[in-house]
């Protein structure tokens, strides 16, 4: 990436140190954006609802430090480093943390801590995916656009002012599954366009919209976060 090579030759950095540092300063966001929400929801009282999907679009924005990763060496990997971090916290918070817990009062609905043992967990699980298996392909930045951005809004929408409603395997409203299409190919364009833009299309974004849609609104609960990017990688191979 031109990106990454000006930041090389910007500090003098070897590629090893620029995926070092860039590995850092993801650490720092999210853990950050984690005590920030965290201070918003006990000090401003921000809705735990609200905070849990603040946090999955912020968590999802880990995309973008893709762009500043030096593919030329193996170390381009270590992108996955928080989301390591963060899969033995989740697991660790989810058995055991108590309900003051700054990732039980900015990640779940409820209070209950055994939630951040599905969707977050889930979240983290497929991010972890699309940072190697689907590193910085079409497939793997699109899909977690319409993760971050589609299903991030589309809960918050569709509980809000979603009147339309209707029910497959979870309810769902119109206004929430227009919200996860449109989001989503805003979120997918972005994505795409920051990291890889290269392979920007919209007309075949705008196609995987509607394939995330329709994945979004017969999802059961819980299990979107792992059905979206799915049937969006899979819908890849023959858009």
């Amino acid at each position: 990436m031109l990106l990454a090579s000006f930041i090389v030759a910007l500090f003098g950095l070897s590629p090893l140190w620029n995926n070092a540092l860039i590995a850092f300063i993801m650490i720092v966001y999210v853990f950050s954006l984690v005590a920030l929400l965290d201070f918003c929801v006990a000090k401003l009282g921000l809705a735990p609802d609200l905070s849990r999907k603040i946090t999955h679009i912020g968590a999802g924005c880990l995309v973008l430090f893709l762009a500043l990763f030096d593919d030329s060496d193996w170390t381009k990997y270590l992108n996955i480093t928080i989301l390591v971090i963060w899969f033995a916290l989740l697991i660790q918070k989810g058995l055991f943390a108590d309900a003051n817990d700054e990732a039980v009062k900015t990640m779940t609905r409820t209070g209950d801590r055994t939630e951040l043992l599905r969707g977050p967990l889930y979240f983290v699980i497929v991010s972890i995916i699309c940072a190697t298996v689907f590193y910085k392909t079409f497939a793997g930045v699109a899909a977690m656009g319409f993760l971050t951005f589609g299903d991030g809004l589309a809960p918050v929408v569709g509980t809000r002012i979603g009147k339309l409603k209707y029910q497959i395997l979870s309810p769902k409203s119109v206004e929430g599954t227009l919200t996860m299409l449109v989001a989503g190919v805003l979120g997918a364009t972005l994505f795409v366009w920051m990291v890889i833009p290269e392979e920007l299309n919209l007309s075949r974004i705008a196609l995987l919209g509607i394939v995330a849609a329709i994945a979004e609104g017969a999802s059961p609960k819980e299990l979107d976060n792992f059905l979206i990017p799915i049937a969006v990688i899979g819908a890849v191979q023959v858009v």
